[in-house]
């Protein structure tokens, strides 16, 4: 008798866990706050004050696709489930970068798609990119809406003769755990389903995932697969795509189905191609992962460091000893100081010089005490300084706040956005120092940079970096970053790093793809590309070069 346990196949009715995200804002409106007192005082003191609303009102361009095309979509999915409405393509209009919602902010909608479609299933899905391969109308996967790299765009010139259109295909609808089975820890998802939801029904089993990252509350199961995304608890957990076992794919020639085998020799690791692939490649219908206990315990607590290498150096003592907790991060002297500008965000850090690092435990009880003091005494040998719980435990009731406060800051007209690389251990400090000087030298006098060891590997790490700099309106704010956004990558490239650890290409990042996979590498994505999709309707602009 199979082991494996057939959870409910009903949908789950959970989209009202978290409300649709406002077009120029992250998140639930009501979630949104003011900016905290101290926060105000330090924008007033570096930045200025200048109040910069969003534009409101602003008309979408009229629908491009012939009426021809939407009578046979709603025959294959139902009239009500192919929106035409201006409210319903503006809420899928780009993702959530700076960029994005700086454009969207300044009333710049012409990335609207022409209509938003909801299929219900995986045949459905097969359906839809049947109709749209044959008759060449842009396909764009979307699943929670969170790309911050332009992903979500799809170039309307792309090909040898123009598209009849462009389409979102919105995954909500495919929200259901297919099964579990708990012999082997594993679960298989549908990809509408946001973190939030499928946490909550795997832990219904005792079961979790453990994939957090600060899209978390909106970010779906499919994103975190076509994106290679990496959670909060990567240390422990590790990235979305270690986790995944098997995968469904609907492409325009056909289904795939990956995943035989916890691991095989069968020649290359196909699923590889869709993870990362950004919709280009094929529409994720099933993800298969790797599950586990709900943990019994979990403990977060700061650590105090003189200094960011000391602290870099730390956490590479902690992950070439097979001896990282859960969570591990390391904040740089910058960011650290920062944060002390409001305490309740990080608690006690001491008197307020050097580097924080938060480090976090889950597991049995017995597990978390002994991890706990083995990675203890490794880390006060190295020179850390211990500071409690209070400020793991902030960092923890906070971990997805920041969007919300960078919606603030751009109301303030302050330019804020993150970017993040990854490299060799040996080559950490150079990227550090050629990245900060790039943005520094190109948005001037009252620029902050920050920066955090997010993730770490026994090989090397990833820096993510937030800035901060003079904005104002949102036209000014887009014309101020995007050449620094170039210089960023320009330096990352150089110092021969990654342009991207979890965030995607997309479209802001594919300019310098090339120079990371070399002209064999994309000859080989365009390939793969022409023999899944060679109608080039999927994404049509993105990843690819």
């Amino acid at each position: 008798m199979s082991s494996e346990i057939q959870a409910d196949p009903s949908p789950v009715a959970a989209r009202d866990l978290q409300p649709e995200m406002p077009a120029t804002r992250w998140g639930d409106p009501a979630a949104a706050a003011p900016l905290p007192e101290a926060t105000r005082g330090l924008v007033d003191l570096v930045f200025g004050h200048h109040d910069t609303p969003a534009r409101t009102s602003v008309d979408l361009p009229v629908v491009a696709l012939d009426e021809r095309h939407l009578v046979a979509l709603r025959a294959l999915l139902g009239a009500d489930h192919v929106g035409t409405e201006d409210d319903t393509r503006r809420l899928r209009t780009r993702g959530k970068s700076t960029p994005d919602l700086l454009r969207q902010r300044s009333g710049d909608l012409e990335d609207a798609p022409d209509a938003v479609l909801r299929p219900a299933d995986h045949d459905q899905v097969v359906a839809v990119l049947d109709y749209c391969s044959t008759h060449r109308i842009a396909v764009v996967p979307f699943g929670g809406g969170t790309s911050v790299t332009g992903g979500l765009v799809a170039d309307r010139d792309s090909g040898p003769r123009a598209l009849a259109g462009v389409v979102s295909l919105d995954l909500g609808r495919l929200r259901r755990l297919l099964a579990v089975d708990p012999v082997s820890a594993t679960a298989t998802l549908e990809p509408g389903l946001r973190g939030p939801e499928a946490e909550a029904l795997l832990a219904e089993r005792g079961l979790m995932l453990g994939h957090y990252p600060q899209s978390f509350q909106y970010a779906s199961i499919g994103g975190f697969a076509a994106t290679r995304s990496s959670g909060q608890s990567s240390a422990g957990y590790g990235r979305f795509d270690a986790m995944v076992v098997g995968l469904r794919v609907a492409t325009p020639t056909g289904d795939v189905r990956l995943g035989s085998a916890p691991a095989n020799a069968a020649g290359p690791d196909l699923r590889q191609l869709f993870l990362g692939s950004e919709g280009t490649l094929g529409v994720i219908t099933e993800v298969t992962v790797r599950v586990r206990p709900l943990p019994e315990t979990t403990s977060y607590e700061g650590w105090h460091w003189p200094d960011f290498d000391t602290g870099a150096e730390a956490m590479r003592t902690l992950a070439q000893s097979d001896l990282l907790p859960t969570v591990l991060r390391l904040s740089d002297e910058a960011e650290t100081a920062l944060n002390l500008a409001d305490p309740e965000a990080v608690g006690d850090t001491g008197d307020g010089a050097g580097c924080l690092m938060i480090v976090g435990y889950e597991g049995t009880a017995a597990a978390v005490t002994a991890k706990q003091q083995a990675v203890s005494a490794v880390l006060r040998a190295a020179g850390g300084t211990p500071l409690g719980a209070e400020p793991g435990e902030s960092w923890a009731h906070g971990r997805f706040a920041a969007p919300y406060l960078r919606d603030g800051l751009l109301d303030a007209g302050v330019l804020v956005e993150t970017l993040e690389t990854a490299t060799f251990w040996s080559n950490r400090d150079r990227l550090y120092t050629a990245v900060k000087e790039a943005l520094t030298a190109e948005l001037g006098d009252g620029t902050i940079v920050l920066c955090h060891v997010s993730h770490v590997y026994p090989t090397g790490c990833s820096l993510y970096f937030t800035v901060a700099a003079p904005g104002g309106d949102a036209e000014a704010a887009l014309a101020r970053w995007l050449p620094a956004k170039a210089a960023a990558s320009t330096a990352i490239v150089a110092t021969g790093a990654s342009i991207t650890h979890h965030h995607a290409v997309g479209t802001d990042h594919k300019p310098y793809l090339a120079a990371e996979i070399g002209d064999v590498g994309v000859a080989a994505l365009r390939a793969v590309k022409g023999a899944l999709d060679p109608a080039g309707v999927l994404n049509p602009g993105v990843l690819i070069p």
